[in-house]
């Protein structure tokens, strides 16, 4: 039978996605050390924010990766961090929906070829946004709430946008094979809008 997610699923894999963020930035990720006391990591934990927002939706993808990433802030004693990750990672993940389901309709009957332009797409144009909101946020953060001095806010910015930088790429990377590998086996199920399975397709 095909069908759409239904709300019940689409929570309990929000749930799943939440987890996966969670999982790979606590137990993952490679912290450097910043001027002033602050921190960044390598990780690949926004690699579920756009991957939740190609399977689900920008709104369910945005709220399940950025609640994960936040309880990892809270979790390590940052809950102003946890407010700002939310906040990033949901835009994060309306961009994606965006770009993907509103522009490229990813979910329609799409060759791979064409769906896996559109991921491509959405998760370039997604990080590539948070490439500058991550560290324009965190320097109003760390100058104005956290009052950090000037020139360590400013070091900040620029080393923490080049980490991101990094994230990207391999988010971008990781995004793309695991949209690959999940699209064949959630097409046959069904769990597509407008409930077109992609039978017969090459993918």
């Amino acid at each position: 039978m095909n069908r759409e997610f239904s709300t019940t699923q689409k929570v309990a894999m929000s749930a799943l996605f939440a987890a996966l963020a969670y999982i790979s930035f606590q137990y993952l990720k490679i912290p450097i050390k910043l001027p002033g006391g602050d921190n960044t990591y390598f990780h690949l934990g926004n690699t579920f924010v756009v991957l939740g927002a190609l399977m689900l939706g920008g709104v369910y993808g945005g709220l399940a990766g950025g609640i994960g990433l936040a309880i990892a802030d809270l979790t390590s004693g940052l809950p102003i961090y946890a407010v700002t990750t939310l906040f990033l990672k949901l835009v994060m993940g309306l961009i994606a929906g965006l770009v993907a389901h509103r522009i490229g309709h990813i979910n329609e009957k799409l060759e791979a070829r064409k769906y896996m332009v559109w991921c491509a797409i959405a998760a370039v144009v997604s990080l590539g946004a948070n490439i500058v909101l991550d560290p324009l946020v965190g320097f109003f953060r760390n100058r104005y709430l956290l009052q950090m001095e000037a020139h360590f806010s400013d070091i900040t910015a620029k080393l923490t946008a080049g980490v991101t930088f990094v994230n990207a790429v391999l988010s971008v990377m990781a995004v793309c094979i695991l949209y690959r590998v999940l699209r064949p086996a959630l097409s046959k199920s069904g769990f597509f809008h407008g409930g077109k399975a992609l039978h017969g397709q090459k993918s």
